[in-house]
């Protein structure tokens, strides 16, 4: 957890980008990466060469060769402003962009990549900044990556937006990634962003696997195959592709791709395990991108999606059909898991009963040919300020061959904030300074024994998580649940009698409490008797006066 110390210092070094000119905040985050990505290279570079230093070897797999030393960031930082940004800008970035070699996926997001920084005075200011952070906490790196993800207070042009970091992490809590040999998880994000759920992954995998992690095999899958991106924004790439490697992912897949359009031979079929996703919402696709196969999982015709795109006069394209991005994501999505393979998708909640062919037949799929295996239903305010939509969590399995029992629902009414612009956090007593500080994880911890369910402790009405976790790895006890309570299970004849509506409202049931009323002439009398103290009070002022 970030300390208020570490978190004035961002502030600091976000002010001074902002003073010195570089005033859009994707330009600010990109920047402070860049800087803390050499910071870093410096620092393993360093740790290699204690352990070299320790068996009195040759370091392995060295970062910066004899001849590059002094474009180390402890070589540099001390250096006069105008040596040090000439260095930084001529000979480190460069460097940098060029890391795993000019031909990786690594350079190829950076080759677009701008130093930005317009002075001496400001790099040498900034650089001073950062090298007072204290970073010698792993999860540190990730507190302050977030903290400054958590400024970018706008939604991209498609519909895009940050995803709150406690959602994220109740997601992966949920879907449980594994590193366990043969039975790893291989995990894919197709519309990645800054890669807030992998980098969430990786730190779940860390924690719950750490001794598992010092097996060769599976120290190569981890740093080589398990955490999959894919998105078409290039400022989002680069982001994420540093971010994954702060945290310590030697060669992620991060990769510019438009993963709604068709590919033809490089479609992606049956590749993952787990697909953790929040698609872009309100955006939609003309048909002519789009792979025909989605829009036949959709229950739309591709050839007559070709045929209904007109030409004008001038032989212009006219504006033709299209389809819902979130409709076309689940879509992929099914497309891309392996049998087997689970997923944890936001959705937008007109996904849950939306009454057209397409919303009817991606509904009809998931639970007719695979597994839904459940439904969070989250309150309209978790995506504030970027966006005031409701939205749910749909987990489910691909199976090919339906699966589809009970489905689970919970009725999600608040995650540890405020609803509203501000999303002020609600539990007193506690130092917050990113939402992840909201899950508490003490209490989410469902490997333990519990004295009582976390719906029952005091802090349940501010703050869902914990019982929502409980409840999702404890299932099999849900089937005495009630319609009122917050979750509850729904039998799948009684889901496709519905016409596969997946809303939680039309299973809830809402218990009202009787209101009792005093009889009429109760009450008049009751009216009688103020209105006799009134005039009274009248009286006495009359007498006054």
């Amino acid at each position: 957890m970030l300390t208020g110390k570490i978190k004035n210092q961002v502030d600091e070094v976000w002010e001074a980008f902002w003073t010195g000119g570089i005033a859009n905040p994707i330009s600010v985050i990109e920047q402070f990466t860049y800087l803390l990505f050499i910071r870093r290279l410096d620092e393993i570079h360093t740790t290699k060469e204690r352990q070299a230093m320790l068996i009195e070897g040759e370091i392995k797999s060295p970062i910066f060769n004899d001849q590059q030393q002094a474009l180390r960031w402890n070589k540099f930082k001390n250096q006069d402003p105008e040596v040090m940004f000439t260095l930084v800008k001529d000979e480190v970035f460069p460097f940098i962009k060029a890391i795993h070699g000019i031909d990786s996926a690594f350079a190829k997001h950076m080759k677009d990549a701008i130093f930005m920084i317009p002075s001496p005075g400001l790099l040498d200011r900034v650089v001073n900044m950062i090298d007072q952070i204290n970073m010698d906490a792993r999860d540190t790196k990730g507190d302050l990556y977030e903290y400054m993800l958590s400024k970018l207070q706008t939604s991209g042009t498609n519909g895009q937006f940050r995803t709150p970091r406690h959602i994220i992490q109740m997601m992966v809590r949920m879907t449980q990634p594994k590193l366990e040999g043969d039975k790893s998880d291989i995990i894919c994000d197709p519309a990645s962003g800054t890669c807030g759920f992998l980098m969430a992954a990786e730190e779940y995998v860390r924690e719950q696997f750490s001794d598992a992690l010092m097996k060769p095999n599976n120290a190569d899958h981890f740093h080589n195959r398990m955490f999959n991106a894919y998105d078409f924004d290039q400022h989002m790439l680069r982001i994420g592709a540093m971010n994954l490697m702060l945290h310590g992912v030697e060669h992620p897949t991060v990769a510019y791709r438009d993963s709604l359009s068709d590919q033809g031979d490089d479609n992606i079929e049956d590749k993952y395990t787990l697909v953790l996703a929040n698609p872009p919402f309100k955006g939609s696709v003309a048909y002519d991108e789009l792979s025909p196969d989605l829009l036949s999982a959709l229950g739309k015709s591709p050839k007559k999606a070709q045929a209904k795109t007109k030409t004008d006069e001038e032989g212009k394209k006219k504006k033709g059909p299209s389809e819902k991005t979130e409709l076309l994501f689940l879509a992929l999505i099914l497309r891309m898991l392996q049998p087997g393979g689970r997923a944890a998708v936001i959705v937008p909640d007109g996904v849950m009963f939306g009454s057209t062919n397409a919303h009817q037949t991606i509904r009809k799929t998931l639970i007719e040919q695979h597994k839904l295996d459940g439904v969070v239903s989250m309150p309209s305010g978790v995506f504030k300020p970027y966006a005031g939509v409701s939205t749910a969590i749909l987990f489910f399995t691909k199976t090919n061959d339906g699966g589809t029992d009970n489905v689970w629902f919970y009725d999600m009414q608040a995650d540890g904030l405020s609803l509203d612009d501000k999303r002020t956090p609600l539990i007193k007593g506690e130092a917050f300074t990113t939402e992840a500080d909201v899950l508490n994880k003490a209490i989410a911890d469902t490997q333990g024994s519990y004295t009582t369910a976390p719906s029952e402790t005091a802090i349940h009405k501010l703050n869902n998580i914990p019982d929502i976790i409980h409840r999702w790895q404890h299932r099999d006890t849900e089937t005495i649940r009630t319609r009122s309570e917050q979750s509850f299970l729904v039998p799948k004849a009684e889901i496709v009698a519905n016409d596969y509506d997946l809303s939680i409202n039309r299973y809830k049931e809402v218990v009202y409490e009787e209101v009792q009323y005093d009889p009429p002439k109760v009450i008049l009398q009751r009216i009688k008797e103020l209105q006799a103290v009134m005039d009274k009070g009248i009286a006495d002022l009359e007498g006054v006066l």
